[in-house]
């Protein structure tokens, strides 16, 4: 019996849209129906690859910032993917939902707690689902906590540290994100350390959230820089920046475990560094160092980490071993490279076969995003404590831990 085809279509197909259009498009039973973007350039080069690729050629929906309207109304999808602007990623999900169809979304999912709360209720009116899908949750890592290595877990630390200023004052890459940083000022990107953390520190799922405090630093490193580059006299060397340069959130759950969560995209310094600390052993993932771990009673010394490599291989999380790839052309646009198929399409797509949401789900995606919002509050207020909603309404005491999903 044939797998069911998937229809996809897709809302922003330009650096990160069109690595994900790509990966679609290598995979087997994976039908491209319909494109959305507003700039021309990008929309044709996404319909030629999907032309290239031996599939029909796609609807196009563009001229219009909410030609995805359309999409979500007239097109037969079984699912939408959201790669634009960060302002316009709830609005494309909650059309998606709406009309039929799930949806998964680059980072971050929603902007505000309305938000986070309109995709939670359409989702349980509705029965079709928005998520970040893309988060792969099974590692090694998850993998020896299920099997108490590090015994329990009681502390996470990580952050976005990423110096994107030329990104910011780039008018052809993201030029929409300097804006929030005029604008807001909190963690305004906690998605890629909160996708890690969550599923190790088991929030919605046996425990989850209670409350945060977040604290930002003067906002100086814009200014300095638009001033070097662009000159004294240029618009932004004086420009008022709410963003500080660097923000530190403390998280705390009801279990009493805490998350250590910073952001800093101001300034001069190589990636962050993770880290996971439970009774028995702590994990650093590290982009320069490599990974390393320590295991009380294992390791030969206290006075110096162990490479990691040996346990991510010997404790290899058993779907991901069982995982094989298929061998592909180059995947192109952003985070491409890779010519396999990343574990995370494969269990988007199988999802979507079997009538299930994504493993990180709509609960889990929009506690990630909404992480932001509640900074705002905290920093606004004189980084004072603000409660965490629960999503779950209840729920995270009996669901599933990640170790069993």
């Amino acid at each position: 019996m044939s797998e069911k085809v998937i229809k996809v279509g897709i809302v922003g197909v330009g650096d990160q849209g069109s690595s994900h259009l790509d990966i679609m498009l290598g995979m087997p039973g994976v039908l491209v129906k319909a494109l959305c973007d507003t700039d021309d350039g990008y929309l044709y080069r996404a319909r030629k690859w999907v032309e290239e690729a031996g599939q029909p050629s796609p609807k196009l929906y563009g001229q219009h910032k909410n030609a995805y309207q359309r999409l979500c109304s007239e097109e037969d999808l079984d699912l939408v993917i959201c790669t634009t602007p960060w302002e316009h990623h709830s609005k494309i999900c909650l059309e998606a939902m709406k009309n039929n169809k799930n949806a998964v979304c680059e980072v971050p999912i929603v902007l505000t707690l309305e938000e986070a709360w309109q995709i939670v209720e359409t989702y349980e009116s509705t029965g079709y689902w928005a998520t970040l899908g893309f988060k792969p949750i099974h590692s090694p890592l998850l993998n020896m906590i299920r099997l108490g290595l590090l015994g329990d877990v009681l502390y996470a630390e990580g952050g976005y540290i990423h110096d994107l200023r030329l990104v910011k004052f780039d008018p052809e890459r993201e030029p929409w994100r300097l804006q929030h940083s005029i604008d807001r000022n909190g963690n305004l990107y906690p998605d890629h350390p909160a996708t890690w953390a969550i599923p190790l520190l088991d929030i919605n799922h046996g425990d989850r959230f209670d409350y945060l405090v977040s604290m930002s630093s003067r906002a100086q490193s814009l200014n300095e820089y638009a001033a070097h580059y662009y000159g004294e006299s240029n618009y932004y060397a004086t420009k008022e920046m709410k963003q500080g340069d660097y923000n530190a959130t403390l998280i705390r759950t009801v279990k009493g475990k805490v998350f250590n969560l910073t952001f800093d995209t101001n300034t001069p310094h190589p990636r962050s560094i993770y880290r996971l600390q439970g009774t028995r052993g702590t994990y650093l993932r590290s982009m320069e160092f490599g990974n390393k771990i320590y295991l009380d009673g294992r390791s030969q010394t206290n006075e110096k980490w162990e490479d990691a490599a040996a346990y991510e291989k010997e404790y290899e999380h058993p779907l991901m071993k069982a995982y094989k790839p298929d061998e592909r052309a180059v995947i192109r646009g952003h985070s491409g490279g890779s010519n396999k198929t990343p574990y995370f399409a494969y269990r988007l797509i199988k999802a979507l076969r079997e009538g299930h949401v994504t493993d990180f789900d709509v609960y889990d995606s929009v506690t990630s995003s909404v992480i932001s919002a509640l900074t705002e509050e905290s920093v606004a207020n004189g980084s004072v404590p603000v409660t965490f909603p629960d999503f779950t309404r209840g729920k995270w005491e009996k669901r599933k831990s990640f170790q069993e999903l």
